[in-house]
């Protein structure tokens, strides 16, 4: 059996993978801040019980954002956006949905998280180290 075939180190992996994407994603909002009509987005929230029901991610296929770059179909529903989170904060005269604040705060907290799962990772590769009696 290989380390990362046990269930709670391959749900830590996919926490870490999960938020590698959503700090891209919070830093694409970041960009934008300034583009009008510009909205912000956020990944939809892992949930453990998820990661038990279906192990394997689906792949994200790329979007065309000039007409240079390949052709390629990305929808919200696909690549698990969420789009409709606006928790109040408000929306800059220009029509932008971005507030910086926001964005440093999911920034910070999302930094935390993914401080605290790698953590976990590694004090599980020492226990099972130690298990094995190689330190």
């Amino acid at each position: 059996m290989a380390f990362n075939d046990l269930t709670l180190v391959g749900f830590l992996k996919s926490k870490m993978q999960w938020h590698q994407g959503r700090q891209q994603v919070l830093a694409q909002n970041v960009a934008n801040a300034d583009t009008p009509g510009y909205k912000a987005v956020d990944l939809k929230p892992m949930q453990f019980q998820d990661h038990l029901r279906a192990p394997s991610v689906a792949a994200v296929s790329a979007a065309r954002t000039h007409r240079t770059h390949f052709a390629g179909a990305v929808s919200l529903s696909t690549t698990g956006l969420d789009t409709n989170s606006n928790n109040g904060w408000e929306i800059t005269p220009g029509g932008n949905a971005v507030v910086l604040e926001e964005q440093m705060i999911k920034v910070s907290g999302n930094q935390f998280d993914f401080q605290l799962a790698s953590t976990l990772y590694s004090r599980s590769l020492g226990l099972m180290r130690t298990a094995l009696g190689r330190s």
